[in-house]
């Protein structure tokens, strides 16, 4: 089992900055894919980031060039660093842990942090 908890929402500015944090509790860390999801009203939760066991990364095209994931596996904790916010990321972020082994799938989710972006 993996618990999340997610941090670092808040209110912020047009094009300023947050960093959110998932801290993971339970063992292997290290083993799971992360990734980086967001939900704003009325719409389906989009995929936003990714960072794999190796530390591959991929972006949505939307958050290209302004958002960066990263990890520490010393402190079981991912990150997403979102720069240059426009009022299109208001949403709540949700981190979420996957990993295939021999025996099944599995899949954890935080419960979310706001972020909301004014103009």
């Amino acid at each position: 089992q993996v618990q999340l908890v997610e941090s670092g929402g808040g209110l912020v500015q047009v094009g300023g900055s947050l960093r959110l944090s998932c801290a993971a509790s339970g063992s292997n860390f290290d083993s799971y894919k992360m990734d980086w999801y967001r939900q704003a009203p009325g719409k389906q939760r989009q995929l936003v980031a990714t960072i794999t066991r190796t530390r591959s990364t991929n972006y949505a095209d939307s958050v290209k060039g302004r958002f960066t994931i990263s990890r520490d596996n010393a402190k079981n904790t991912v990150y997403l660093q979102m720069n240059s916010l426009k009022p299109e990321d208001t949403a709540v972020y949700y981190c979420n842990a996957a990993r295939r082994t021999p025996y099944g799938d599995y899949a954890y989710w935080g419960q979310g942090t706001q972020v909301t972006v004014s103009s």
